[in-house]
């Protein structure tokens, strides 16, 4: 239940930088408005598509979370996440003199929007679902955000639904969008990107509580399951000898 709450609250309100940030691809998306039943599944092909590389992701970095749960990490990364998260709203300015992603972030950037350029040919379903998944790999602010709560959650399960359910919660504004799209200035559109600071903010202070190991259910839970199950295994070990 917290990985379904979790996940749609960021995706909801997330979606309000997707209107101002990839707002522009879905309001100019080659939909076939040859019937309204026609548009929706067009548009329905292209958010699914989006999802489909969210969830992908989830699974990536939900492997990395494991591995950090494994190795009794993930408590400490959590709370690294968290005011790295809140670092990035604060200290803009310093956090920028680092540039050690800026290369990958540039061709990546530059790759998946030389992809989506060719694909805005074709109007098929197909080619929308693969627009989709294109757009779920453009780097993004909230997607980072949404990775590094996958990774917090420590399992691949975890990560993957977290990220299934961030893009579910991004599905209802940006499926209306292009019916909306006369309705949707530029200025309103950067008035919605105004809320995710806080968004972010809240979200890095609830990592740093989660890594502090406070014990309180769903908000801030113990990370010793693995410390459990190895003296769980142990003792059963020295009962059967």
């Amino acid at each position: 239940m917290e990985l379904v709450s979790l996940g749609l609250i960021l995706g909801i309100t997330g979606s309000l930088h997707c209107v101002g940030m990839c707002g522009p691809i879905a309001l100019a998306l080659p939909l076939n408005h040859d019937s309204p039943l026609s548009k929706t599944i067009g548009i329905l092909s292209y958010n699914f598509g989006r999802i489909f590389t969210y969830s992908i992701i989830g699974v990536l970095f939900g492997f990395f979370g494991k591995g950090l749960k494994l190795a009794g990490a993930l408590q400490v990364v959590s709370i690294i996440l968290g005011v790295i998260i809140l670092l990035s709203l604060t200290l803009p300015k310093i956090l920028n003199k680092f540039h050690f992603s800026s290369k990958l972030y540039l061709k990546l950037n530059t790759w998946v929007k030389q992809k989506i350029g060719k694909r805005f040919s074709k109007k098929s379903n197909a080619s929308l679902f693969v627009l989709g998944l294109l757009n779920g790999l453009l780097p993004c602010g909230l997607v980072f955000l949404a990775i590094a709560s996958a990774i917090a959650q420590g399992g691949v399960l975890e990560g993957t639904l977290f990220m299934m359910f961030f893009g579910m919660g991004t599905l209802p504004i940006m499926f209306l969008l292009p019916y909306f799209s006369g309705s949707l200035s530029l200025t309103i559109r950067n008035k919605m990107k105004k809320m995710v600071p806080y968004v972010m903010a809240l979200f890095g202070v609830l990592f740093i509580i989660r890594g502090l190991n406070l014990g309180i259910p769903y908000l801030s839970p113990e990370f010793n399951e693995t410390r459990t199950e190895v003296k769980s295994c142990c003792h059963t070990s020295v009962s059967h000898k």
